[in-house]
C-alpha cells in the first residue's frame, strides 16, 4: 500500500497540479491510515471495510484531531480511494458514499482596525529584520495573500508601478493581486535597505529572506506575527490567515463585492468567500435597516 500511496502523490502533483502542501496533507493523512490498517494485519486496498475507515477516524478523534482536520482526512481518504478506482486497482469503492464528519462553521478570527495598527507598529524598525517584518505585516493585510503564497514571492512578481503583484495560488492557479500604496513603500523600503544585507547575490529572487540569506518558512512567518501580536498586547489569537480574514472582512465592510473579494482571495468557490458575510454584525444590521420594509 505504500507503493500504490506514492503512485497517487506523484498523480496529484504531476497531473492534477497540486501544491506541495496539498501533497503533504494528503501524504500525512493517508500514510495514518495505512499505518492503522498495519495494526489490523490489512495488507490489500481491496480488503479495507467502512466500519475500518470509520474505527481509523474515532482514532484520530481521540487522538485529538477537531472536526475540520477530520472532515480534511476523511477527503484525503476518499480522493486516495476515488483514484485506486480510477486505476482498476480497487473492485469496490467502499469510501464513495462516506459523508464527512459534521464540521462546524466557524468565523475567521479577524482583527479590528484599531488592532491592525497596533500589530503593524510592533517591529522595532531600529533593527533590519524589524523593518522586514513590518513590510510582511504591511503586505499581508494590503493583498490578502496565504502565508505560502507571501513566502514564495519572487522579485519578479512584484509590479509596483502598475501598484499590483502576481501570485501563484491553489492548484498552481495564477492571480492578479492590486497593492496599497502605504504596502508598497515599506515592501520598496525593505528591498532597497535591507535586502541586499539578506541575499548574497543576484541569484537568489524570493522577495522575504531570513537573517540566514533563505527564503522565509511558513513557520517562520506565522512564530513572527505571532511575537509582534503579543509585543501589540493583542489578547485574540493572531495567525497569517487573521490578515487575510481582516483584508475580506474589512473590504466588504466598506462596500467592495464579493465577486471581486473572491477574485482576491483565489478563492475557486465563491461559497467559501460568503462566510465574510457573516463576520461583521454592524454591516448586516445596516442592510438591514437599509432594505427592510419594517426595519
Amino acid at each position: 500500500m505504500r507503493a500504490l500511496l506514492d503512485q497517487f502523490l506523484d498523480y496529484v502533483s504531476l497531473e492534477r497540479g497540486l501544491s506541495k502542501n496539498t501533497r503533504a496533507a494528503y501524504a500525512d493523512d493517508i500514510a495514518r491510515f495505512i499505518d492503522f490498517l498495519a495494526k489490523q494485519r490489512v495488507t490489500s486496498v481491496n480488503e479495507v471495510t467502512r466500519k475500518q475507515i470509520l474505527d481509523h477516524l474515532m482514532a484520530e478523534k481521540a487522538r485529538g484531531l477537531c472536526a475540520n482536520s477530520l472532515s480534511r482526512h476523511l477527503v484525503s481518504l476518499k480522493v486516495f480511494f476515488r483514484w485506486l478506482a480510477q486505476e482498476g486497482l480497487l473492485s469496490v469503492n467502499v469510501a464513495e458514499t462516506m459523508d464527512s464528519p459534521k464540521v462546524w462553521k466557524m468565523l475567521p478570527g479577524v482583527l479590528t482596525p484599531k488592532e491592525i495598527n497596533r500589530l503593524f507598529e510592533a517591529p522595532d524598525l531600529d533593527t533590519p529584520l524589524g523593518l522586514r517584518n513590518r513590510a510582511i505585516l504591511e503586505l499581508f493585510y494590503a493583498s490578502g495573500l496565504r502565508v505560502s503564497e507571501l513566502a514564495g514571492l519572487q522579485l519578479t512578481d512584484l509590479h509596483f508601478d502598475e501598484r499590483f503583484l502576481r501570485c501563484i495560488g491553489k492548484g498552481r492557479k495564477e492571480r492578479v493581486v492590486p497593492v496599497a500604496k502605504t504596502a508598497i513603500k515599506w515592501v520598496e523600503r525593505y528591498i532597497e535597505e535591507v535586502r541586499p544585507q539578506l541575499t548574497p547575490g543576484d541569484h537568489e529572487q524570493t522577495v522575504f529572506l531570513s537573517k540566514r540569506r533563505q527564503a522565509l518558512s511558513r513557520k517562520t512567518i506565522w512564530d513572527m506575527i505571532k511575537n509582534c501580536a503579543r509585543d501589540a498586547g493583542i489578547t485574540k489569537k493572531v495567525y497569517p490567515h487573521s490578515l487575510r480574514h481582516s483584508f475580506a472582512s474589512h473590504l466588504l465592510a466598506n462596500g467592495a463585492e464579493l465577486r471581486i473579494i473572491q477574485e482576491m482571495l483565489g478563492h475557486a468557490d465563491i461559497a467559501t468567500t460568503q462566510i465574510y458575510t457573516h463576520v461583521d454584525p454592524d454591516r448586516l444590521k445596516g442592510v438591514h435597516r437599509q432594505f427592510h420594509p419594517r426595519a
